[in-house]
C-alpha cells in the first residue's frame, strides 16, 4: 500500500511528537544535580571568575544582596553559594542557570560529585566573597585577575569596607610542632595571611588542590594551608563595598554567630592538627588537651608514640601539662624532704636545652626509697590511687615497683618516680625495664645534687651529669639527639 504525501507528513509528525515526549519524560527522571559546564578557562568573551560564597550564617545573612550586586554588573556571572546542608531559612537566590547552590555534605540521594565544590566551577579563577560584601565598582574582579596573572603572589585580595577590614599578617605553620604563629607582615601589602573581611581571588586549580578548600572559617583554613605551602597573598587597595543591609546587626545574632564561629574554628584547628596559635603580642590560644580531657595520644608502644610516625613531635598542650605536673611534683617532694633528681630522658633534655625533649611523652625523676615515707601522697599511693586537692593522681605504677603522678583522672600525662636505694656505694632498685639507660650507677653522682634549669623551673640533678648521662646512654649523647627507640624509628630517618 502506497502512502500519500499527507499520510507521510502525519506519520512523521506523530513520530516527532513521540520522540519529544520520550525526551521530556527522560529529563524529568534525571537527578536534579548537574555539573558546571564549559572550559575551566572560560571563553574569550565570557566570565573567567566564579563568585564562591561560603562564609555566611544561615540564620542571618545578606547573601541575596551580595549575589544580586554581582549579577547587576554581569547577568551571566557564575555564582556558587556553598553550604554543608540546605540553608534554613531558605536563601532567596535567583532561579537562573548561572547561580548554583552547592551542598557539600554527602547525601544518599545525590551523586558523589554533587558534594565536591570543584564540580560547580568551570572558570579559571575563583573569588571567595564573604557575606556582607557587595560589588559596586565595575571591573574589580578583572583587575584582581590581572594582578594574579602578572605573578608574584598565588592569591590576590581586596578588603571589604566593613567594621573589620582585612590586614596583612605573617604566618608560620609548623606541623611538627602543631603550631601556627601569627605576627606583623614585614613585606605588606604582600603577606602570608589576612585577618578581617576580604574578597580573595585565586586560581580554581590551586583552591581545589588544597586538602580542605572550603573548611570554615574560610580565612583561617585557607591561609593555614596556603602559608604552609609558601604561597603569598597580595592585598590590593581596591575595596569592595559593604552590604546596604549588612547581616548580624542585632546583639543576639552577633552573639550566636561568634559562638558558632568559635566552635567551628576550634574544630577546624583540631582537624588540621593545630594545637597552639600564637599571636603578635604573645597571646596564646590552646586547642589541645587539658585536665578535663584525655591526652592527645594513646598508649605508647615500643617507646615510640604515634605522633612520631606522623613526623610530628609532642603536642604543645601535652608539653605544657608535663611541665606543670613536673613543677608541681618537685614542689611536693621538696616540701616533704624527699631527695630526688632528674633521670633518663628528662635529665638529657635539661642538659641539652633546659627543657623536656621536644618528642618526649613523660618526665622521669629518681628518688631515695628511704624518703618515701616522708611524703603523704607517696604513702597514700602505696595503698591505692590518691587524687590530691589539685586534681593530680598519685599511684603505684602497674608496670612495676615505682610511682606515677598523672596530670588528672582524665589526662594520663605523667611523671614517673623511680625509688633507688644504695648498696655498697651503688644506686640500685627493684624494678628494671628494657631501656638501655635503666642501669645501676655510683651513688657519688648524687653527693651532692646540683641545681639545673628544667621546664621553666630549677630542679635537682646529679653532679657531673654529662658523665652520668654517658654512663647511661653512651658517649656524646648530649650532642647526638635520637628518638627513644631508633630500631623502630630514627630521628634521621624521619626528617
Amino acid at each position: 500500500m502506497r502512502l500519500t504525501r499527507c499520510q507521510a507528513a502525519l506519520a512523521a509528525a506523530i513520530t516527532l511528537n513521540l520522540l519529544v515526549l520520550f525526551y521530556v519524560s527522560w529529563l524529568q527522571h534525571q537527578p536534579r544535580f548537574s555539573p558546571a559546564r564549559g572550559s575551566r578557562h572560560g571563553s574569550a568573551s565570557g566570565p573567567r571568575v566564579t563568585i564562591l560564597v561560603r562564609e555566611f550564617e544561615a540564620f542571618d545573612n545578606a547573601v541575596p544582596e551580595l549575589v544580586d550586586s554581582f549579577l547587576q554588573q554581569d547577568p551571566a556571572q557564575p555564582v556558587v553559594v556553598a553550604a554543608d546542608t540546605l540553608p534554613y531559612p531558605p536563601l532567596a537566590l535567583p532561579r537562573i542557570p548561572s547561580v548554583r547552590l552547592a551542598l557539600l555534605q554527602p547525601a544518599l540521594d545525590r551523586p558523589a560529585a554533587a558534594s565536591r565544590p570543584e564540580t560547580y566551577v568551570a572558570t579559571e579563577y575563583v573569588a571567595l566573597v564573604p557575606d556582607g560584601a557587595r560589588a559596586e565598582a565595575p571591573g574589580q574582579l578583572e583587575r584582581m585577575a590581572e594582578v594574579l596573572r602578572a605573578g608574584g603572589a598565588r592569591l590576590v585580595a581586596a578588603p571589604v569596607a566593613s567594621a573589620n577590614p582585612a590586614r596583612c599578617l605573617a604566618l608560620n605553620v609548623s606541623l611538627r610542632e602543631w603550631t601556627a604563629r601569627y605576627g606583623p607582615a614585614p613585606s605588606a601589602p604582600r603577606c602570608d595571611a589576612l585577618d578581617g573581611d576580604a574578597v580573595v581571588l585565586l586560581r580554581a586549580r590551586d583552591l581545589f588542590n588544597l586538602s580542605a578548600p572550603l573548611a570554615r572559617p574560610v580565612g583561617t583554613g585557607l591561609f593555614l594551608q596556603t602559608a604552609l605551602r609558601g604561597w603569598t597573598v597580595q592585598l590590593l587597595d581596591l575595596p569592595f563595598a559593604r552590604a546596604r543591609q549588612p547581616p548580624l546587626t542585632t546583639a543576639h545574632a552577633r552573639w550566636k554567630a561568634e559562638r558558632e564561629g568559635r566552635a567551628r574554628r576550634a574544630a577546624l584547628l583540631r582537624a588540621l592538627g593545630i594545637r597552639l596559635v600564637s599571636w603578635e603580642g604573645g597571646r596564646l590560644e590552646w586547642f589541645g588537651c587539658n585536665k578535663e580531657t584525655p591526652r592527645c595520644f594513646g598508649t605508647v608502644v615500643g617507646d615510640t608514640p604515634a605522633y612520631l610516625y606522623e613526623e610530628r613531635w609532642t603536642p604543645p598542650c601535652c608539653l605544657r601539662a608535663l611541665r606543670e605536673t613536673a613543677r608541681y611534683v618537685v614542689g611536693v617532694l621538696e616540701a616533704a624532704g624527699v631527695r630526688y633528681w632528674l633521670e633518663g630522658g628528662s635529665l638529657l633534655g635539661a642538659a641539652r636545652h633546659g627543657d623536656i625533649i621536644p618528642w618526649d611523652y613523660d618526665v622521669d625523676l629518681g628518688i631515695y626509697l628511704e624518703d618515701v615515707g616522708n611524703c603523704e601522697q607517696l604513702r597514700g599511693a602505696e595503698a591505692g590511687s590518691v587524687v590530691d586537692e589539685r586534681g593530680f593522681v598519685w599511684e603505684k605504677a602497674v608496670e612495676g615497683d615505682f610511682f606515677r603522678v598523672q596530670y588528672s583522672e582524665s589526662n594520663h600525662l605523667h611523671v614517673d618516680l623511680w625509688p633507688f636505694y644504695p648498696r655498697n656505694g651503688v644506686m640500685t632498685k627493684d624494678t628494671w625495664l628494657d631501656h638501655r639507660q635503666d642501669v645501676e650507677f655510683p651513688e657519688h653522682f648524687l653527693q651532692p645534687l646540683v641545681p639545673l634549669p628544667f621546664a621553666g623551673f630549677v630542679a635537682q640533678a646529679p653532679n657531673n651529669y654529662r658523665r652520668f648521662l654517658e654512663l647511661k646512654f653512651g658517649p656524646g649523647v648530649i650532642e647526638s639527639p635520637e628518638y627513644p627507640n631508633p630500631a623502630l624509628l630514627s630521628l634521621a630517618g624521619s626528617s
